[in-house]
This record gives C-alpha cells, structure tokens and sequence, in this order.
C-alpha cells in the first residue's frame, strides 16, 4: 500500500492563486474578442488598424494561451498530472502570440519597448512559474491522478 502524502497548504494557495490569474486572462481575451482594440480602454487610429490587421489565427493563439493555462490551474486545482503539459500548451500560445506581436509588426516601434514589453515579461514568467509548480507537485506526490 503506498504511503498517503499529504498536501501542504503552500499547494492549495498557489493553485488558487494560478486559477484566478488565468481566470483573468481568459476575460480578457473574450473582452478583446467582444470589443476588439477598445478592450484597452481608449483608442486611437494606430491601435484600431493594428487589431484589425491581426491575423485570425492570432485570436485563436491567444485563446489557447488563456484558456490552456486555465485548463491548467484547473487541473492543478484537481491534483492532475496532466497540468504540466496543459501549462506548456499555454506557454508555447504564449511565445507565439507575443513573438508575432514583437517581430511582425510595429508594435514595439510605435508604443515603444517600456511600455510593451513589461507585462508579456511577466506573462510568460507566470507561464514558466506554473510549468514548473506542476512538475514540482508531480515530483512531491501532490499532483498524480
């Protein structure tokens, strides 16, 4: 019979913490699929081209970005070991959908590099924390079924 672990409550406050953050991401993806530019608050001619000028696919990434790592923070939530790679899908969504912002367009060169930047810095850095909280509850025994 193998031993009981128990799981400590640092697990439970992070995996809440994850399903929130990503809770908010995937409102704010639906906010931009509802309002387009204007999720951002006030706008002017620029953004209203670029959102328009964003490939189909790009909404599909980022859905998969939050919605993947929502997925994620769920299954976390509900000891599984499938949130790893439930995390990885969202990162790699993650590095695809901020890679084409930064690379194929304008956008750095417009808004400038410190005030773009900053925040998909620490979406991915989110991103990788919870990579790597999934393997490390995967490794201590709380995650598993």
């Amino acid at each position: 019979m193998a031993a009981k672990v128990n799981t400590p409550v640092r697990f439970w406050i992070i995996a809440i913490l994850l399903v929130l953050w990503e809770a908010g991401g995937c409102y704010a993806c639906v906010t931009q699929f509802r309002l387009g530019a204007a999720a951002m608050g006030p706008v002017d001619d620029w953004s209203l081209k670029y959102y328009a000028a964003l490939p189909v696919w790009y909404n599909w990434v980022y859905a998969v970005a939050t919605f993947g790592g929502l997925l994620g923070g769920m299954a976390l939530l509900l000891r599984q070991s499938w949130a790893g790679p439930l995390f990885w899908i969202s990162f790699v969504a993650i590095v695809v959908m901020f890679g084409y912002a930064f690379a194929a367009t304008d956008l750095i060169a417009h808004k400038g590099l410190a005030q773009v930047v900053p925040f998909p810095l620490f979406i991915a850095a989110v991103g990788l924390f919870s990579i790597w909280f999934a393997r490390l509850s995967s490794r201590k025994g709380w995650c598993g079924g």
